[in-house]
Formats: C-alpha cells, structure tokens, sequence
C-alpha cells in the first residue's frame, strides 16, 4: 500500500485576524461540554504572535515539525510529526511555528466554564486580545453561514 503524507488542500484555512504566519479551520465546537477542536498551519521557519495558553489544550501534530518558541525567540520545544501533547494552562508567554516545512496541529481545547482559551500579547508582553469559546463559536457560526450562502448561490 502507498503511503501518502496528509492532504490539507480541502480544508478552509482562515486568517486569524491580521496576525500572521498561522491560519486556522475549526471544525467543532461543543458548548454543552466545553469543547473545541481547531486546526492550525504554522508556517515553515516562522513564529506567530507572542501569547499563552489560559485553558487545557490536548494537540497533535498531523504534519510537519510543531515548534514551541519562549518569549525570547529561543526554541523550547520540537515536536515531530504524530506527537501527542497534553498541555496545561500556562501564565508563561510563548511563540510557536512550523520547521522546514508548515507545520499542522490539531488542538482540542478544554477550558473550564468561563476560562479564556488564549491571550494575544503584542511584543512587549501587552495583552492585546482575549480568544474565548464565544470567539470561536462565533467564528465557526459565521464561517457555516457564509459556506451556506455560497452553496445558494
């Protein structure tokens, strides 16, 4: 039997805001269990935005090289492709980003009712934003519904 690596092409890959280097497809969210499965493309020999993790987070990585980098741009971590991780919430600050080619992960992210998912930080360590279930969920619905209206068409 062939072995053929992952295919990425039918997933819809969104941009997260102007943040670069990293896209997203989340493909559940569960409210009634607090739940969220996102997939994420971390761009080969780059670092995304600085920020920490304030929920649960349960990751595999489905290609690639998963890089995790500390506030200061030092690697901290390499996790090779069919690496399972279960990572807690965290107060410490990190980057993360693909090796020598895109890197993509699956999070399940488990968060506690009312416990943020991420907080974005600029450079210096500010936070800038906040991403909740909520966001995702409403992410999700508004990706759903624009699908659908395309489908109409």
């Amino acid at each position: 039997m062939p072995h053929t690596g992952f295919d990425d092409s039918t997933i819809d890959w969104q941009p997260f805001g102007d943040f670069p280097h990293f896209q997203f497809a989340i493909l559940h969210v569960d409210r009634a269990r607090n739940l969220a499965d996102v997939l994420f493309r971390f761009a080969a020999g780059q670092q995304i935005v600085l920020h920490r993790h304030k929920a649960l987070n349960h990751t595999f990585v489905l290609r690639g090289e998963h890089l995790i980098y500390e506030e200061d741009g030092s690697l901290r971590e390499a996790r090779p492709t069919g690496s399972y991780t279960i990572s807690p919430a965290s107060e410490t600050p990190h980057r993360e980003g693909g090796g020598k080619q895109d890197a993509i992960v699956l999070f399940s992210m488990r968060p506690e009712p009312g416990e943020l998912l991420y907080e974005i930080l600029d450079d210096a360590g500010r936070l800038i934003a906040e991403v909740t279930l909520d966001t995702l969920e409403a992410l999700f619905n508004a990706r759903l519904a624009t699908n659908q209206e395309a489908v109409a068409a």
